[in-house]
C-alpha cells in the first residue's frame, strides 16, 4: 500500500512537470550512423576550357592539376566521385551533346592512381549541360541522413536548359535531401557568376572566382575538408519568427535556417534555473554583399528585455561569419527550498528569446532571395557556479567591523607617524 502511494505521488508529480512545462520544444534530429563523408567534383569540359587565359595555361590544364593535388590530399575516410560534362561528343547536334555527363570515378573510397589516371585523359570537346550533371551528381551521391557535397567546377553558362542549373539546384533543396552545391568559376564573365551563385544560394553552398591554379587547387581542398567537417550531423531545419511570441520553441540541438538581408529573426529556448545556456550562430555569405557588415546575436526575456549579446566574429574563412554567447539562469532561494522539500514542486523554466540579426546589405545585381544560410547551434547545460567573495556581514555587523578596522588603522598610522617624527629630529 505504501508502495503504491509513493508510485501515485511519483506520478502525480511527472503530470505537474509536463503541465508546467507547457509545450514540449523542437527537437534536433538525432545523431545518426556515422557514415564517411560522400562528395563529388563535377568538372566542365566542354570546348570552352581550352582557353589559355589562367596564368598561361590552359583552363582544363590548371583543373587538372587542381585535382591531381586534391586526391592526393583526400581525408582517408572522404568517399570521392568524379563526373564530367561535355568531355566525349565532338559533334554539331545539340540535343546529342546536350546528353553528354558521366561518370569516370564512382563515389566511394578512392583509387588514387586510377583517378588521376582518368582525370589526365580529358580533352575540351562539346556542350555544357549543368543543369543535368547536376541531377546526375545527386544521385550519385545517393540518399541518407548526412549532407552530402557537389563541387561544381566550369567556366561558362549552362548551354542545354532545359533543365536549367539553377530550377535543378532549387529542385534538389525543395527535396530534402541534405545536399549542398559549391561552385567554382573560371572565368570573369557576370552571366556565369551569376548562374553560379544561383546554384548556390538555392542549396546552401558558396560561390568562389578562381583566377588563378594556386586559388582553384585552394578552394577545393577547403571544400573537400569541410565536406568532413559538417557531414555527420545535418541540421534539422526551422523557420525562425519575426516576433518573439511567435517564434518557434526549440531544444538543443543544430538547426537550419536562412535569413533575409537586415533581418532579424527570432527563437525561443526554455532555461530552467541552475542552467545554462550556450548559442552560436553562423551566416554563410554566399553572394557578394557590402563592406562594413556583421552578424548579432542576442538573448532577451520575453518582455524583450536584452540578457547578453554575442559579438560577431570571423571563423577564418572570408565566407562566413559566427557569434556566441552564454546565459545562466538562476532560481531564487525560496523557489530552490521548496523544491528540495518535495519531488513534485516544479520550477517553472525561463523562456529566453535568442535573436539573429544581420547588418549585410547586398551589392548591387545580387539576388536578395532567397535570404543567407543560417546555422544555429544551441545547448543547455548546468550552470558552472560562481566562486564566492569574501562575505564582510550585513547592517550593524558590517559597522562594527568598518569602525575597528579604521580605529586599528589609524592608531597605526600615528604610532608610524610619532616615530618617524622622533627619528627625523634626532638626525
Amino acid at each position: 500500500m505504501i508502495n503504491f502511494r509513493r508510485s501515485a505521488a511519483v506520478l502525480c508529480g511527472l503530470l505537474a512537470t509536463t503541465a508546467l512545462a507547457g509545450a514540449v520544444p523542437a527537437q534536433a534530429d538525432e545523431e545518426p550512423v556515422p557514415e564517411p563523408p560522400r562528395v563529388e567534383l563535377v568538372l566542365d569540359v566542354s570546348g570552352s576550357m581550352g582557353a589559355a587565359d589562367i596564368d598561361g595555361r590552359s583552363r582544363i590544364s590548371v583543373a587538372q592539376q587542381a585535382f591531381n593535388e586534391v586526391v592526393d590530399a583526400l581525408p582517408e575516410q572522404t568517399q570521392l566521385g568524379i563526373r564530367v560534362l561535355g568531355a566525349t561528343y565532338r559533334g554539331k547536334d545539340k540535343k546529342v551533346g546536350c546528353q553528354d555527363t558521366q561518370q569516370i570515378v564512382p563515389v566511394g573510397p578512392v583509387d588514387r592512381s586510377a583517378a588521376k589516371a582518368a582525370v589526365a585523359t580529358l580533352r575540351p570537346t562539346g556542350f555544357t549541360p549543368v543543369g543535368l550533371a547536376l541531377r546526375s551528381a545527386a544521385q550519385d551521391l545517393g540518399t541518407g541522413a548526412t549532407t552530402r557535397r557537389i563541387v561544381l567546377i566550369t567556366d561558362g553558362e549552362d548551354t542545354c536548359a532545359p533543365p536549367d542549373p539553377c530550377e535543378v539546384a532549387r529542385e534538389l533543396a525543395a527535396q530534402g535531401t541534405s545536399l549542398v552545391v559549391d561552385t567554382l568559376g573560371l572565368a570573369p564573365d557576370e552571366k556565369v557568376r551569376r548562374q553560379l551563385l544561383c546554384i548556390a544560394s538555392a542549396t546552401g553552398g558558396t560561390y568562389t572566382a578562381a583566377q588563378s591554379a594556386e586559388e582553384l587547387t585552394d578552394r577545393i581542398k577547403q571544400l573537400v575538408e569541410r565536406a568532413g567537417d559538417t557531414h555527420t550531423r545535418a541540421p534539422t531545419v526551422v523557420g525562425g519568427a519575426d516576433a518573439c511570441p511567435s517564434a518557434p520553441l526549440l531544444a538543443p540541438g543544430v538547426y537550419a535556417d536562412r535569413e533575409a538581408f537586415s533581418e532579424h529573426r527570432y527563437y525561443r529556448v526554455p532555461v530552467r534555473p541552475g542552467q545554462e545556456l550556450r548559442a552560436s550562430v553562423s551566416m554563410a555569405l554566399d553572394r557578394p554583399v557590402n563592406r562594413d557588415y556583421g552578424v548579432l546575436l542576442r538573448a532577451t526575456a520575453a518582455d524583450g528585455r536584452e540578457l547578453v549579446r554575442g559579438a560577431d566574429a570571423g571563423s577564418g574563412r572570408a565566407d562566413v561569419l559566427s557569434a556566441g554567447l552564454r546565459w545562466s539562469a538562476t532560481a531564487d532561494d525560496e523557489d530552490a527550498a521548496e523544491a528540495e522539500e518535495t519531488a513534485a514542486a516544479v520550477v517553472e523554466p525561463t523562456t529566453v528569446c535568442l535573436v539573429v540579426s544581420n547588418s549585410f546589405a547586398p551589392r548591387p545585381g545580387t539576388a536578395a532571395t532567397p535570404g543567407m544560410p543560417v546555422e544555429l547551434t544551441i545547448d543547455v547545460v548546468a550552470a558552472a557556479p560562481a566562486p564566492d567573495g569574501p562575505d564582510l556581514g550585513r547592517g550593524w555587523v558590517l559597522l562594527a567591523l568598518l569602525t575597528v578596522a579604521g580605529l586599528i588603522t589609524g592608531l597605526l598610522a600615528g604610532l608610524l607617524t610619532r616615530w618617524w617624527v622622533a627619528t627625523w629630529r634626532e638626525n
